[in-house]
């Protein structure tokens, strides 16, 4: 099964080697058809401390690192 991949925003970094990210979704309310904005904290793994708090970082879905982590940071390699 593929992992999942989510993107957000980081909100707290004052873990060491985790971030808190939230991530945001639009969904249709089922009786009134308009789209709300739903949002959902997630902690993931960041091996170097290098993300702090407003970037943008892709999270996938890994096995467990602790009770609560089973995301890690995405390092994208650009050029």
């Amino acid at each position: 099964m593929p992992k999942r991949i989510l993107q957000g925003v980081v909100v707290s970094d004052k873990m060491d080697k985790t971030i808190i990210v939230r991530v945001d979704r639009k969904v249709m309310h089922p009786l009134y058809k308009k789209f709300i904005s739903r949002s959902k904290k997630y902690a993931a793994h960041d091996e170097t401390n290098s993300h702090k708090i407003g970037d943008t970082v892709r999270i996938r879905e890994c096995n467990p690192i602790s009770k609560t982590k089973t995301w890690e940071v995405i390092v994208d390699e650009q050029g």
